[in-house]
């Protein structure tokens, strides 16, 4: 977090703001209180009380028990959402800042939460997505790895993606990411946007430019074959990706898989078959893998 706040500025009351900025930088409760009686004396006025008064509260209050509702853990994360993010907003303008003051206020919350199965209804107040908040992915993808079949439902299959791009990369996430463009291709879209990967960004507008889907309202269901068009490299870690529903865009996917390990092998009559059944399938992919053949 960045600590130099105002310190060129020797007026009295950015002095008296940084000695409350600091001590709650150090999450020093006690410190960061007496900090704010001193400047809440001589400047009553200063737009940034009530939000510092919300974060020394909150340091008061200490982690929060372990929740043995949901109800209990919608309470707290409502909390935490709708006055403690704000104010750390305020009290720190740049988002890393804030994000970086609030990450043991959320690590609190998925602690509290540890024990609280998966509700579909409520995915916010599961651990994993708690823990996602708290920027500690190892926990997140440990979190969403314990409940049942999270390979089969979107949201978690989702954090497992998220959590493990953050945690150990792109390259590691592909097979994950190609198993929920099949299971729910608008989940993904929202977890490219949340991990922000610069090549991902870069392959996901190339796809939005020069993938031709024709009447397929599929969407970023296509985007793992055609990624194999694009980057046939990729064939290898993609082709551990476990069977889907066997959709249209996951048929697209194996028969581009096919055509990558057959041409390898140079059997063109194979090739030449399995190209048929591609052009078949999805005209669209059929081009794009042939433009660059």
């Amino acid at each position: 977090m960045n600590q130099q706040f105002d310190i060129f500025d020797d007026s009295r009351d950015v002095m008296l703001r940084n000695d409350v900025l600091h001590a709650l930088a150090q999450r020093d409760g006690p410190a960061a209180a007496a900090a704010h009686r001193a400047l809440r004396a001589e400047f009553p006025g200063d737009d940034r009380l009530p939000a510092m008064q919300v974060l020394i509260d909150t340091l008061g209050a200490g982690e929060p028990r372990r929740f043995a509702r949901h109800d209990e853990a919608q309470a707290a994360v409502a909390i935490v959402q709708g006055t403690v993010v704000p104010a750390a907003r305020t009290v720190w303008p740049a988002e890393a800042d804030a994000r970086a003051w609030l990450s043991p206020v959320w690590a609190a919350l998925a602690r509290s939460a540890a024990a609280l199965p998966f509700d579909a209804g409520r995915p916010e107040l599961h651990a994993a997505a708690l823990w996602l908040q708290a920027g500690r992915a190892a926990d997140a993808l440990a979190a969403a790895r314990t409940i049942e079949s999270w390979r089969r439902v979107p949201q978690p299959l989702a954090w497992v993606a998220e959590a493990t791009w953050r945690a150990e990369g792109l390259d590691v996430t592909w097979p994950l990411i190609a198993e929920l463009s099949w299971l729910d291709p608008t989940r993904l879209g929202e977890v490219i946007g949340k991990v922000a990967d610069p090549l991902m960004t870069r392959l996901q507008r190339a796809f939005d430019d020069r993938f031709d889907a024709g009447d397929d309202p599929g969407g970023l269901a296509w985007l793992p074959a055609w990624v194999l068009t694009d980057k046939p490299a990729l064939a290898g870690v993609l082709s551990t990706a476990e069977p889907g529903q066997q959709s249209l865009p996951e048929q697209g996917f194996r028969l581009m898989l096919a055509l990558l390990e057959l041409e390898r092998q140079g059997r063109h009559a194979a090739v030449i078959e399995r190209r048929k059944r591609l052009l078949a399938l999805h005209p669209g992919l059929f081009r794009a893998y042939m433009t660059s053949r």
